[in-house]
């Protein structure tokens, strides 16, 4: 069958960078370095941005987009906003915060299901507001989680889904990759713009780069791909896997050893507000310090954001 694509009448890239790699919960470069990656990024034809309000990375994103031609820009982002007073303050941030009159896209973060989505319903109530004034142009969720999906399509509200999918189904919390992939399709025929995160799980997956890309870029009711990118050489990775392309040796060698990890320090004082935030039940105290299974952490840094003392990096 043939889909539809919210974006059809513009020229969005398929790659969409996924600017968590440049938010200070993973990435301490300069504004001026990240805003360089941008506009490297840019000019390779990726026009397709995600941020969220819990990156805290606006001031990159708006010196990066001050020189451009906003309409061909696609800019996203996601909250938690529950309630109207929540909404009005996230959209707000948001605009003012990236210097921009729209937002192409905003979502819901980390969505759970149905439920989840209704308790936050009074919220989803005022960003349509926004919708029918256009100052959001289209609105979704954001999930590790197949039930979000597969209730998604309950609520005409949702048209944009950001689930996270890879070929393996690392940090997937409700199910199987051939659970998330069937619930994924469902959303599609059920018109829904789906753009796919964790694509390489969180670096699980790195050392089989090509191959986890391909997958993902094989599904034909998938849009769009968010990839976090904090080099060139990985803008460029990314762009010959879209291509199908080579690599150069270079490149090559980028990747095989970008392997990362989440690094807490030794001065821990095992408060635990980290380990209740984790959604992979990644980290655990132990002797009154934070440790990390690196068998289910997904890199997403958001237990960083947790550490008032900023005890955890991603390295």
């Amino acid at each position: 069958m043939k889909y539809i694509n919210l974006f059809d009448k513009q020229n969005v890239s398929k790659i969409c960078y996924g600017t968590l790699s440049l938010s200070p919960l993973q990435n301490p470069d300069s504004t001026e370095s990240k805003v360089n990656l941008l506009n490297y990024a840019y000019a390779k034809g990726i026009n397709f941005f995600d941020t969220a309000e819990l990156y805290d990375n606006y001031d990159i994103l708006k010196e990066f987009i001050k020189d451009k031609d906003r309409d061909k820009l696609i800019l996203a982002t996601k909250c938690y906003a529950y309630d109207r007073i929540t909404a009005e303050h996230s959209v707000n941030k948001a605009l003012n915060e990236l210097n921009t009159d729209y937002l192409d896209v905003l979502m819901l973060h980390e969505q759970e299901n149905g439920n989840n989505f209704l308790g936050h319903y009074e919220a989803v109530q005022r960003f349509m507001e926004y919708k029918e004034q256009g100052v959001i142009r289209h609105f979704g969720i954001s999930t590790h989680r197949v039930a979000a999906v597969r209730d998604s399509v309950k609520f005409k509200e949702i048209e944009f889904v950001f689930p996270l999918l890879n070929m393996n189904g690392v940090g997937i919390q409700d199910g199987t990759i051939q659970d998330m992939l069937e619930a994924v399709k469902n959303a599609k025929e059920h018109n829904k713009f789906i753009m796919a995160m964790k694509v390489y799980g969180g670096g699980h997956l790195i050392n089989k780069a090509r191959e986890a890309f391909k997958f993902v870029n094989s599904l034909d009711f998938v849009d769009s791909i968010a990839v976090g990118m904090s080099t060139k050489e990985e803008i460029d990775a990314n762009i010959c896997y879209l291509e199908n392309n080579e690599l150069n040796v270079n490149i090559k060698n980028k990747i095989r050893n970008q392997k990362r990890t989440l690094v807490i320090e030794e001065w821990c004082v095992g408060c635990g507000k980290c380990a209740k935030r984790c959604r992979q039940n990644a980290l655990s105290i132990v002797n009154g310090k934070c440790v990390v299974d690196m068998n289910k952490c997904v890199l997403c840094s958001y237990c960083a954001g947790e550490c008032t003392d900023f005890y955890i990096k991603i390295v």
